[in-house]
């Protein structure tokens, strides 16, 4: 992880950790948001499959973090406690979302999940468009990990700490998902 005094994880160019000013949480928040948002949409995305509630997780986490951004032991972790946050966000949408009948629906159907923009549905392309409904029917715990360990490119170790699990459960989990992942695609094809 890049700590220069020029990273987006070192707010103006200081030394992690300490005691943080409003300062420092605004240049550090706006640095990070500025380095990390995009790929924080586009986990959120494909975790929810909708870009406005991707886009309003991902303003709730950058929100905590400057809320408790004098809290943060070592800011060189802030991108972390974000990923975790945006994951956090999204498992909160699913859970109130009625999201089995929803996928079982659109699986049956053929079509694309409900809420999703004719915009993303025209860049993702349709075979692109299947694997994330393959995705998107996963159990969560199994999606979340995928998603860290190769949209993000995670390692193993960074995975486990952004989902609060061990690393020897993200090595389980990571190939449970691929199994029932390859289980989905085969059965579409």
């Amino acid at each position: 992880m890049d700590t220069s005094p020029s990273s987006p994880l070192t707010p103006n160019g200081g030394v992690s950790g300490g005691t943080a000013t409003a300062g420092d949480a605004t240049s550090g928040v706006t640095a990070l948001y500025q380095a990390h948002a995009v790929g924080l949409i586009r986990l959120a995305i494909v975790m929810l499959g909708e870009r406005t509630a991707a886009e309003d997780v991902v303003q709730d986490a950058f929100f905590g973090l400057y809320r408790h951004w004098d809290r943060l032991t070592d800011t060189a972790n802030a991108l972390s406690y974000a990923r975790s946050a945006v994951l956090n966000g999204c498992r909160n949408v699913l859970r109130v979302r009625s999201r089995p009948a929803r996928l079982e629906a659109a699986a049956m159907v053929g079509e694309p999940v409900v809420g999703e923009s004719a915009e993303a549905v025209t860049l993702v392309g349709e075979e692109h468009q299947e694997v994330l409904t393959a995705i998107r029917a996963l159990p969560d715990r199994q999606r979340e990990a995928l998603v860290l360990r190769y949209y993000l490119d995670l390692s193993e170790e960074e995975t486990a700490r952004a989902m609060g699990i061990s690393r020897g459960t993200v090595k389980s989990t990571t190939s449970r998902a691929v199994a029932a992942l390859a289980r989905l695609l085969k059965e579409d094809a």
